[in-house]
């Protein structure tokens, strides 16, 4: 087939653009702005476009489909030509549903952790030698790419609850149909999309709708608004809670069925949760308890979740993609309770828009509290980028309940605040989903020592 990817420059899209060429289809696409590792990815295997931007003269009657990224806009002229040529035109979700349709659908929904719980089936299920497709929305050691298309008869998606398409306007979980689901919490998020926190949770309540009347549901216990909505479902449902962490030696460990301690190499009570779900869908899909725990004890995390940039024997520096309310004191608890005896300098760049909306900041009260200098960053520019209302520093401070909280707005003072500090017996954490303007996270990840 001839698929054209419109916005192909994305981190899904991209993925998808190298398994769809490696499936033997022709491959096209088009985006305004294509930036590494995307870029050199696609120019790897002779799928960049050759110039950035929209060119109508690509859409023909020759595509066999069109796949439309969120990234474009509902005006985009190639959009429209093929709106006008009457071509088939897939968000990627339902692209991705149109070839799992005969697949066993695993599906993982949340507010946090999606991710990390995806990595994980995925990393238990090559271990033990299943066969399987997958989504993920971060780059796994041990996988080429973040999206695989075949003949497998079981696909595991990263499922998101954010838009499919300008011109598919609901979430993408709704389109995957599961036949095992995964909700690993809910969280208000995504404010100019979900301008309630109602209207948020009906994402996931339709959601569990769609789930295979024969299929199941496995949810995260002390939820109550997950719970009342998990009651509504037609299919099986099971809460669940967080494996007991056990530390010996400065090691995590969890016990096994046989009571038998597992060493891990991730820690923080969300990871356990994260970690217990994972368990339960491989038993859903017959994978032995043996095998998933001989398998889980060597999974080292997925990138920029709790990721390592530079480790001493008294101070390691952090990067996390944590940016919601609930993902950054999940995180800043996790390493203070593992190093409690550590210092901890945790940095937030507020990037996202419901993260620099002043009516959505009071939901971040007291998720800093734990560390010991807490530093918020964000971009004067970003806020002009999104056309949002400007932010003041000193609001900083009543919206994360701290006087004492430091606040930039340019990535040079952030350094030259961070290369003051005296990093003895010190941990830094640098959380984001933007890049705090381009601040050399390396460079900085070396003043831990």
């Amino acid at each position: 087939m001839h698929i054209h990817l419109i916005a192909i420059g994305g981190a899904v899209m991209h993925n998808l653009a190298l398994a769809l060429q490696l499936n033997g289809n022709i491959v096209t696409g088009s985006d305004d702005e294509i930036y590494n590792p995307a870029r050199e990815r696609l120019a790897k295997v002779g799928i960049l476009p050759e110039k950035d931007g929209w060119f109508p003269e690509k859409i023909t009657t020759d595509l066999d489909c069109i796949i439309l990224g969120m990234h474009a806009r509902a005006d985009n002229p190639e959009l429209l030509k093929a709106q006008a040529l009457g071509l088939k035109i897939y968000s990627f979700p339902e692209y991705i549903y149109e070839h799992s349709k005969n697949k066993k659908r695993v599906v993982i929904a949340g507010s946090h952790g999606k991710t990390t719980t995806t990595s994980m089936i995925m990393h238990v299920l090559k271990n033990v030698g299943v066969d399987f497709d997958y989504l993920v929305g971060a780059q796994l050691a041990g996988f080429d790419n973040m999206v695989r298309l075949s003949d497998a008869p079981v696909m595991v998606i990263e499922g998101d609850e954010y838009l499919s398409s300008p011109i598919d306007r609901v979430p993408k979980i709704w389109h995957y149909k599961p036949h095992i689901a995964v909700i690993t919490g809910i969280a208000w998020d995504h404010m100019n999309v979900f301008p309630t926190f109602n209207s948020y949770i009906n994402a996931f309540s339709e959601f569990i709708k769609t789930i295979d009347s024969t299929g199941i549901l496995f949810y995260a216990e002390g939820d109550n608004e997950l719970k009342q909505i998990a009651q509504q479902s037609v299919c099986k449902r099971k809460s669940y809670t967080a494996f007991e962490n056990v530390l010996e030696n400065e090691v995590n460990y969890i016990f096994d069925t046989k009571k038998n301690l597992v060493p891990l190499s991730v820690f923080g009570k969300h990871n356990l949760a994260n970690m217990r779900a994972t368990y339960l869908v491989c038993r859903a899909l017959n994978i032995k308890a043996k095998d998933f725990f001989i398998s889980i004890s060597s999974f080292t995390g997925a990138a920029k979740r709790l990721q390592t940039l530079h480790e001493t024997k008294t101070n390691i520096a952090f990067l996390d993609f944590a940016h919601a309310p609930s993902k950054v004191r999940a995180t800043v608890d996790a390493v203070k309770n593992r190093y409690p005896n550590r210092k901890l300098v945790a940095c937030l760049e507020l990037h996202t828009f419901s993260s620099l909306n002043k009516d959505f900041l009071p939901q971040y009260r007291n998720t800093l509290s734990q560390a010991d200098i807490a530093v918020v960053f964000f971009n004067k520019h970003t806020l002009a980028m999104k056309k949002m209302p400007t932010l003041q520093p000193n609001e900083m401070k009543t919206f994360f309940g701290l006087e004492n909280l430091h606040v930039f707005t340019n990535n040079i003072d952030l350094e030259l605040f961070l290369n003051q500090l005296d990093f003895t017996n010190t941990n830094l954490l640098m959380m984001t989903s933007g890049n705090f303007m381009g601040l050399d996270l390396k460079g900085v990840s070396q003043l831990v020592g």
